[in-house]
């Protein structure tokens, strides 16, 4: 599975980091970004709940 977060809708929730931050991570203004594009079979479960909970929708997984 790959990650993404779509820098046009994020405002910076936190949300993904809180919930998955081996997978997401904040930047230097607080909006969401990718550690690795390829999200590890073991934390796809955390990484579809962090998508699942992002207010804005601005996770994509593939």
């Amino acid at each position: 599975m790959k990650a993404e977060v779509d820098a046009a809708k994020c405002q910076g929730h936190a949300r993904c980091w809180e919930i998955c931050p081996e997978v997401f991570a904040l930047d230097e203004e607080g909006f969401g970004s990718v550690v690795d594009p390829e999200v590890p079979v073991e934390l796809e479960a955390k990484a579809r709940e962090a998508a699942d909970n992002c207010p804005e929708r601005a996770i994509v997984l593939a």
